[in-house]
């Protein structure tokens, strides 16, 4: 596996990789990397194209009451499971490369970015979308590769794409679930133990829903039901919303496409999950 530090490295391993490939896939990541993260480098490589794993800790998504310097990180470890899982390039940019001095442009997404996420974390999809772009300018990726975890940012990414006419294709992987249902993530493994046996009930209520929802319950009622149900579990409820799934924008009955999204706190631990509704 290749190893890029530097923007000049990475155009001359991207040009070693085109000799030896037809395309190639990118897997943006934050690093503190798990079978999540594997499932979207797997897809890649299953594909047939060279697969690059970028790992930028992206500040412009934290907020200043958020996470950043929490935030895991595990260089060595992350390298390895790479390898280990066929990537062929490593790309890690530090932050003056990512953001160098007098830098003065940033992407502004609305749409699918305005609510949810959008409007608990101000900013967040700023961050998210200059990033990325950033990292499709730089590897020039044929397709780029994110989880359904995350099913907000997705749409986010491939709304700025399209409206971007930026030449790649964004594709969503299911989310990699543990056992009991848990989405995996990153921050998961702040979750004391107990926190942890009660986290997989945020699934289980999502699916509880969407399964009423598919009899014909109503909308209202189900959610109102399930959100108690958090509550009474000890989860702080963010949102559990029923929406379409393009542009999260909420909606009243279940149609083709819609999503189940919520988001909820388990002490100081906020998970992210989302089931098809349609």
């Amino acid at each position: 596996m290749l190893i890029a530090r530097t923007l000049p490295d990475l155009r001359a391993a991207t040009a070693d990789l085109r000799v030896r490939a037809d395309a190639l896939a990118l897997v943006p990541t934050m690093g503190a990397l798990h079978e999540g993260h594997g499932a979207l480098v797997a897809a890649g490589v299953a594909s047939g194209a060279a697969t690059v794993a970028s790992i930028f800790v992206n500040p412009l998504q934290f907020a200043p009451t958020e996470d950043l310097a929490r935030y895991p990180r595990d260089e060595a470890g992350d390298l390895a499971k790479l390898e280990a899982w066929g990537c062929a390039l490593a790309w890690l940019p530090d932050v003056a490369t990512m953001y160098p001095a007098g830098g003065a442009t940033t992407i502004v997404p609305e749409g699918p970015a305005e609510g949810w996420e959008g409007a608990a974390r101000p900013g967040h999809f700023r961050g998210v979308a200059t990033v990325v772009a950033k990292l499709f300018g730089q590897v020039g990726a044929e397709a780029a590769y994110f989880g359904e975890k995350d099913w907000q940012q997705l749409q986010v990414v491939r709304r700025m794409a399209a409206d971007l006419h930026l030449p790649v294709a964004v594709i969503g992987i299911p989310t990699v679930r543990e056992a009991d249902g848990l989405a995996r993530s990153s921050r998961n493994r702040y979750l004391t133990e107990a926190e942890r046996a009660r986290a997989p009930a945020l699934h289980r209520a999502l699916s509880r829903a969407a399964t009423a929802l598919a009899s014909g319950a109503a909308p209202a009622s189900t959610l109102g039901a399930e959100r108690a149900a958090l509550e009474r579990d000890g989860f702080a409820v963010d949102y559990l919303a029923l929406v379409d799934g393009p542009s999260l924008r909420a909606i009243e009955a279940v149609r083709p496409g819609a999503r189940l999204i919520a988001a909820a706190r388990l002490g100081s631990v906020r998970l992210l999950d989302n089931v098809a509704a349609g």
